[in-house]
């Protein structure tokens, strides 16, 4: 009696019986695992660098930008936290592109006005020198911490706590220079000057805030918080949706939402290609079936039962399936790398992606595998010796 052993066996030796024609028709497995691989950790990577970004803004954040033509002030700054309990602090936020000079450079660069708690709030301040304290902001002091971004191509390596740098004409000291954050929400967090909320506000003319960052102080009342100070800016302004309250778990559930259908359509683009390659191998096992009728009526004849047949097409099936998936895996992996230090996006190649594409593979390979070998297992072994 034959046993599995043997049947695999006889299947691997029937893929090495024509190499050039086993390793072609693996080729449509192998590019679509491949592209599943990369563009499945295009789309992971993608997850993982804006998740990074929203959570490196700060921890137990919550977000208030004004819509619909409200206007947020430093009013709201000193009142939200007398009416709302769960807020530990508020910072304003009110940013613009703005000339800054330093001897004969020019750049343009953002200006971000903020006050002394963006520390706490925002978990990021200065690495040297110092952040800006309360009396710079009450006493509307010209002075300037910038990023490092900045910091490389307005002063090129030279010291720049202590020099005066100029600002839309005005002249600013700058005070410290602000630890490598990288971007957050669009923004680029090292190419930025922070100075007083209340010394930019001046020099736009403008008493407007940008934005408000809060932190609460119990995280599990983010969604209670929320709900009060939308109240609150509702009742202020006279109508609902004044202002766009947003927490940061829920900047994190909309964007995880929209990466993770992307990351499904890009894989299921891939996956198209990968069937593709299945319906190849059903071709190319359907001609290996009519080729080797006489072999198939011989095994038949000296007693091996349908389900042998069947079972030795299935296993080259599948064997050409798993090992064009296995190589796919490979050529997959260093393409995501590849896409990474040529484009400069975030990849990741999850184990739990290595293992779907793996196992669909296989799953193509049984599935297109199965009409090829119940035809051969049905053949009449008179009628297929007789066949030339």
């Amino acid at each position: 009696m034959m046993k599995s052993l043997d049947i695999l066996k006889i299947g691997a030796f029937g893929l090495t019986g024509n190499k050039l024609r086993s390793a072609l028709t693996m080729l449509g497995v192998i590019i679509g695992v491949a592209a599943v691989i990369a563009l499945v950790s295009i789309g992971q990577g993608a997850t993982l660098s804006v998740t990074s970004r929203i959570q490196s803004m700060g921890s137990n954040l919550v977000i208030v930008n004004p819509v619909r033509g409200a206007n947020l002030t430093m009013d709201d700054v000193k009142e939200l936290p007398t009416r709302v309990d769960n807020i530990a602090a508020i910072v304003p936020d009110m940013a613009g592109m703005l000339t800054v000079k330093w001897e004969n450079k020019n750049v343009q660069t953002t200006v971000d006005g903020t006050t002394e708690q963006f520390p706490d709030v925002r978990d990021f301040g200065a690495e040297e020198g110092r952040f800006l304290t309360a009396d710079d902001v009450s006493g509307r002091r010209r002075v300037a911490v910038v990023g490092q971004t900045l910091l490389d191509t307005l002063f090129d390596g030279n010291p720049a706590i202590g020099q005066t740098i100029t600002i839309n004409g005005q002249r600013f000291t700058v005070i410290g220079i602000m630890t490598k954050k990288g971007a957050t929400m669009g923004r680029d967090q090292d190419d930025m000057i922070y100075v007083p909320i209340t010394t930019l506000q001046r020099l736009r003319g403008s008493t407007r805030v940008g934005s408000l960052y809060i932190k609460v102080i119990d995280g599990s009342q983010t969604a209670d918080t929320v709900a009060h100070i939308q109240g609150i800016f509702d009742q202020k302004f006279g109508r609902e949706d004044s202002v766009s309250v947003r927490s940061q778990d829920e900047l994190l559930s909309t964007v995880n939402q929209m990466t993770g259908t992307l990351t499904a359509m890009l894989a299921a683009i891939a996956g198209i290609s990968l069937l593709v390659g299945g319906i190849g191998i059903m071709n190319i096992m359907l001609v290996s079936v009519t080729e080797r009728t006489r072999e198939i009526g011989l095994r038949k004849a000296v007693g091996a039962r349908r389900i042998y047949i069947l079972g030795q097409f299935l296993t080259e099936s599948i064997l050409m399936s798993l090992f064009g998936g296995a190589i796919g895996i490979a050529v997959g992996i260093m393409a995501s790398r590849v896409i990474s230090k040529m484009a400069g996006w975030t990849t990741y190649v999850s184990p739990t992606s290595i293992i779907i594409s793996f196992g669909f593979a296989a799953a193509v390979g049984l599935f297109f595998g199965v009409w090829p070998a119940m035809k051969a297992a049905a053949m009449d072994p008179i009628e297929a010796l007789r066949r030339e």
